[in-house]
């Protein structure tokens, strides 16, 4: 039996994966131009943003995968070793 869920649940889940879809994007082009302030900028005003959807959607219907809590210092430095799954 599947359960129906209101709107805002899809309306909130679709603004989450949209933003996750742009933080990946912005991940991709950082680990390229690791100079760029400015979408370094975007990465953490979108990271943050994806934070707070995803705590206002965890706090009505349940937790979630997060991606995005992370924020980049400058030069972006998630392309420095050790990564996150070898360490």
């Amino acid at each position: 039996m599947n359960k129906k869920m209101p709107p805002e649940f899809y309306k909130l889940l679709e603004e989450i994966q949209a933003i996750d879809f742009v933080l990946v994007e912005l991940t991709l082009y950082l680990d390229t131009h690791p100079h760029d302030f400015e979408s370094i900028k975007q990465f953490n005003e979108t990271a943050q943003k994806s934070m707070e959807l995803k705590v206002h959607f965890e706090q009505q219907f349940g937790p979630l995968m997060n991606f995005g809590r992370s924020f980049s210092n400058y030069p972006w430095n998630w392309i420095d070793t050790p990564w996150p799954w070898q360490v």
